[in-house]
């Protein structure tokens, strides 16, 4: 589902925390990248991820007040991953004094979270999808989008080259492209199944029409 349908029914279903918790301290860690004192000439960088970072807290906190079973860990998650990233802000900055040595290591970590971003999402999502045999819970324009951003950051940072960049989002373009040809292969049995439920509802309303 929707986050709007998620706000509206009060629950997350079968909705996993794990890709936004992931996206979260992937932009995060990017911000940081991107700022003058880690890398000069990234101001983009740190913009875009600092919006992102905006929208997916908005996200989890719709996720914290519809979830009973989760909300505690999620909390926690959130709090660990805030006191992670300004414990490496606070070392980069007090013990690295190169612009050099600082994107350097904000690099290498950027990249296992960017590779987690992906990653995350492709590991919970085939396990649901092949469980369900459905897409229901795989949005196509959430995908979509992580496909759009897998192949747009490598082409941004090939001018100039930077491998901290390009090497992730790589990556992470093919590990859209995996999630973008499961939701091709279960979309007509995930149309049928939706298909069928509704048939359902209907036919549970006009027998109490009639019963009535």
């Amino acid at each position: 589902p929707t986050f709007d349908e998620i706000w509206k029914k009060g629950s997350v279903e079968q909705c996993s925390p794990i890709p936004y918790l992931a996206t979260l301290i992937n932009c995060m860690i990017w911000t940081l990248f991107g700022l003058l004192l880690v890398h000069p000439n990234n101001t983009l960088v740190s913009t875009i991820n600092g919006t992102g970072i905006a929208i997916e807290l908005v996200i989890i906190l719709i996720f914290i007040y519809s979830s009973n079973k989760n909300r505690l860990k999620v909390v926690v998650v959130v709090l660990v991953e805030i006191i992670f990233v300004v414990a490496v802000a606070v070392v980069i900055l007090t013990w690295v004094h190169t612009r050099k040595g600082r994107s350097t290591i904000v690099g290498i970590i950027a990249i296992v979270f960017n590779g987690m971003m992906y990653a995350s999402p492709l590991l919970v999502m085939v396990k649901l999808v092949i469980t369900m045999n459905s897409v229901e819970y795989m949005p196509f324009f959430r995908s979509f989008a992580s496909f759009a951003n897998g192949v747009a950051w490598p082409i941004y940072a090939f001018f100039p080259i930077d491998p901290f960049i390009v090497a992730p989002n790589g990556l992470g373009t093919l590990y859209s492209v995996t999630r973008l040809i499961l939701y091709a292969i279960y979309y007509k049995n995930t149309k049928r199944i939706l298909e069928a439920r509704e048939g359902k509802g209907e036919v549970g309303l006009s027998n109490v029409v009639v019963d009535g």
